[in-house]
């Protein structure tokens, strides 16, 4: 029996997420039931499976973040990821406000270090 496919994130929020993606035409959505996009080995965006987004911010911009919007840095599986802010369910539909923090997000991924890759080769 194959095993049962993880189901992604629900399609209001994959459609929110594509819509601020969209704001960046070169940024390319990756993944399937944890939805993310990355540069160079590097994460800056991740939905998960139960809707919830963190976009990765520089620390001043970070701080921020979490002040202004009364939120606090992502936690996923039980780990604080801590270069990633929580993004509150009104600010995540409002593509308007939320493109200026996925702009400063892709800007600051340029700047960090390539990881390996480690896909296995065939």
């Amino acid at each position: 029996m194959p095993a049962a496919k993880k189901a992604g994130p629900p399609a209001d929020k994959v459609a929110l997420y594509d819509k601020l993606l969209a704001t960046i035409p070169e940024i390319e959505r990756k993944g399937a039931a944890n939805l993310y996009t990355s540069m160079n080995g590097n994460m800056y965006t991740l939905l998960q499976p139960n809707g919830n987004l963190a976009i990765r911010l520089p620390e001043p911009e970070r701080k921020e973040f979490v002040k202004k919007y009364k939120t606090s840095l992502f936690e996923a599986y039980g780990i604080v990821m801590k270069e990633y802010v929580a993004v509150p369910e009104d600010l995540f539909k409002n593509t308007k406000e939320l493109k200026k923090y996925l702009a400063l997000s892709y800007s600051y991924a340029r700047t960090l270090k390539a990881k390996p890759t480690t896909r296995k080769k065939h």
